[in-house]
């Protein structure tokens, strides 16, 4: 259950509140917002437990149970957008965030023409991966340790903070001596153990919807990683896998519309994974940012033919500098600058 206190209640009204909660045996966490303070409550019995023990508190204003199963990613605990700092740009804020590279690092060549080309096309973070999961063991499995130095060469060069993806537990401690923002990937969505060894280093997490994951479980798998205190994360629509097979996957667009109605959490969309073809990108991109998107994943390489992964979802340097031009005034006119 979420309580919310009355603007201007006092630390010890809070503390009655939390600790009147823990006598219970319930979790807390808080809110604390530039105006009132909003407690959530939380544990498997909320749901036995009278409001009137806390409503009856000095302080508090409103008690109200959240019937969903997702509690920390709910408008309801954090009503204001969730907006945080990585690297001197906003995520969640007035401007879109890009985050463009190379699908797998392949070569300092490859990633410092395409760190450069991106960064002068308004591009505000670096995408490339290090670790890269694939269907079959036989293919292309990323320059591992190699990559994140390369990135980390890379983001001294251009100032350009990076997102990497980490697949398991076990690289965690080595993707954070390099990462400014861990990506967790479709297929890691609901792993538990990652999501929560993940949340305790606070870095900012890119969480990827699942292919076959509902909002409510990707908003539930969000709540494993804000339940350990970290509130620097973001979301990423990448498709879902439907029936129709002329597409890889199927960007949910109407996903952004309702994270956006239902969570506080900033999301993304990354039109070059639900695609699956250069062809088709500009046109997910530009609609994603129309339906409200916080920024875009887009994968960019300097020459698709000869990339080592998912060449024919990259855009050459010059389609992507066409992209970005032509997402500005669809974000101007919902008032956002790129």
């Amino acid at each position: 259950m979420i309580v919310e206190m009355t603007k201007g209640a006092n630390k010890p009204q809070i503390k009655a509140v939390v600790e009147r909660a823990r006598s219970l045996g319930f979790d807390v966490q808080l809110n604390v917002g530039t105006e009132k303070t909003v407690v959530a409550i939380l544990g498997s019995d909320t749901g036995k437990t009278s409001t009137d023990v806390f409503e009856v508190l000095p302080g508090v204003q409103t008690v109200t149970r959240i019937m969903k199963p997702y509690k920390l990613a709910a408008r309801e605990f954090h009503p204001q957008d969730t907006t945080f700092e990585v690297g001197g740009r906003t995520i969640g804020g007035k401007r879109l965030i890009v985050m463009a590279g190379p699908c797998a690092v392949e070569s300092e060549q490859q990633l410092r023409d395409t760190a450069r080309t991106v960064k002068n096309a308004g591009a505000g973070v670096l995408r490339g991966g290090a670790f890269k999961p694939r269907t079959s063991p036989f293919s292309f499995q990323g320059l591992e340790e190699e990559g994140l130095k390369l990135l980390a060469e890379v983001r001294a060069e251009t100032g350009l903070p990076i997102v990497t993806e980490v697949m398991g537990t076990e690289q965690i401690d080595l993707v954070a001596r390099y990462a400014d923002i861990f990506q967790v990937g479709a297929r890691n969505m609901q792993n538990f153990a990652l999501l929560k060894e993940l949340a305790k280093l606070k870095h900012p997490i890119l969480l990827k919807r699942g292919f076959a994951a509902t909002i409510t479980e990707w908003l539930t798998a969000a709540d494993y990683l804000l339940a350990e205190g970290n509130q620097r994360i973001m979301l990423c629509e990448r498709g879902i896998r439907t029936f129709e097979d002329s597409i890889r996957f199927s960007l949910d667009i109407s996903s952004i519309a309702v994270v956006k109605r239902f969570s506080h959490l900033p999301i993304l969309a990354d039109p070059s994974h639900a695609s699956g073809h250069f062809l088709y990108v500009p046109s997910i991109a530009k609609a994603a940012v129309a339906a409200g998107a916080d920024g875009l994943l887009i994968e960019v390489h300097p020459n698709p033919q000869k990339a080592l992964v998912d060449g024919l979802q990259s855009l050459t340097f010059s389609d992507f500098a066409r992209l970005m031009e032509q997402i500005r005034p669809i974000a101007a006119a919902l008032g956002r600058t790129v």
